[in-house]
């Protein structure tokens, strides 16, 4: 029985050791396929944890640029009032003075005039707060990922505060060019319109388009010059003299005029600017109501377009614009510029190249 087992053996000899290899060929390829397959799971498991991660780093990082809008409302205000003080002037009409036309005159000019800059600057200061703070947010994120391996940080405290204080340009500067500038439109488009001159709300609303046509069509500089200073471009030019911080503070704030710069941000800031002056336009449309015994009737543009104020009515309206403007409590201004989809669309491209390390943007 033996001896005729071993004769078959010998007789297939051959398929016996090819049915061997093939089958330890097999299972060695199983095992591998399995470690392969772990090492894929582990790594997509890690992406996973650290897009999470990143996601979560964004979206906090977006509550402190909301916060941050929010706390530079009030000095903004300040500053815009300081320098356009109309309460000056309406304390003067008071005690019934003999130049009273003229100080009505420059009240009207005072009066469009810091309101139009309130809406200017509230718009540019979330666009601005958006740029830099996703700036930071993105070289943070890098900087943690790296932990102590990093041999030097991209954004130190030290260089985080010098930055973020490039801000005070919109504040001051940057303010008192753009006042000018709004201030002159005024003065063309309403200078030598009669305090008696009747306006509907269609009619202002067709005012406000001639100054912000003006404003940024007739303008020599561009309004991203009102957001941000030249002066890192000196800086720059004296780069040997300044210390690793200084250089940079000086590539973030390059970075950060780019981001200004760019056609995308153009179209970001021009659909704040028109949420702006639209609701500008709604808070003034509750002072262009028909008269009580027309309440029955539909307010339409029609409507809208009939009834209409004295110059003279309009002037304390548009005065106190701005404190619904830059109001310490989030107005609707505030909060549909927070929340507006192309200015979160933006946010978020802005902190993806920023946290996306160099080499993967290669």
């Amino acid at each position: 029985m033996f001896s005729s087992v071993w004769n078959f053996v010998k007789r297939h000899k051959k398929k016996f050791i090819v049915t061997g290899a093939v089958v330890g060929g097999v299972y060695f390829l199983g095992k591998y396929a399995q470690k392969k397959l772990r090492e894929l799971q582990e790594r997509e498991a890690a992406e996973y944890i650290a897009q999470a991660r990143r996601q979560f780093h964004f979206e906090s990082n977006q509550r402190t640029c909301n916060m941050t809008v929010l706390s530079m409302l009030p000095p903004l205000r300040e500053a815009i009032v300081t320098q356009l003080n109309s309460e000056s002037l309406t304390a003067l009409l008071k005690t019934k003075p003999a130049n009273k036309l003229e100080i009505w005159e420059d009240l009207k000019i005072v009066s469009f005039t810091r309101s139009i800059v309130a809406v200017y600057s509230t718009c540019m200061l979330v666009v601005l707060l958006r740029i830099q703070l996703n700036i930071l947010g993105g070289y943070l994120y890098l900087d943690n990922s790296a932990g102590k391996s990093a041999a030097t940080p991209l954004a130190p405290p030290d260089v985080q505060q010098q930055y973020l204080s490039s801000v005070q340009h919109l504040l001051g500067d940057g303010l008192t060019g753009l006042m000018t500038v709004v201030k002159k439109a005024v003065q063309n488009s309403l200078g030598s319109m009669s305090l008696k001159h009747s306006l509907s709300l269609l009619e202002l609303e067709q005012q406000l388009s001639w100054i912000r046509a003006e404003v940024e069509a007739g303008s020599q500089r561009p309004l991203c010059w009102y957001m941000l200073a030249d002066d890192e471009s000196a800086l720059a030019e004296q780069a040997c003299g300044l210390t690793e911080s200084d250089l940079i503070t000086v590539r973030l704030l390059n970075e950060t005029r780019d981001m200004l710069e760019s056609p995308d941000l153009s179209t970001v800031l021009n659909a704040c600017l028109n949420r702006g002056f639209s609701r500008l336009l709604d808070n003034l449309a509750e002072f262009f109501r028909p008269p009580p015994g027309d309440s029955g009737k539909c307010i339409t543009d029609t409507v809208l377009s009939v009834v209409s104020l004295p110059l003279a009515k309009i002037i304390p309206i548009i005065n106190g614009q701005i404190n619904t403007i830059c109001s310490e409590a989030p107005s609707h201004l505030v909060q549909d510029l927070l929340m507006n989809d192309q200015v979160k669309e933006f946010a978020a491209n802005v902190y993806e190249s920023f946290s996306t390390p160099q080499e993967l943007q290669k």
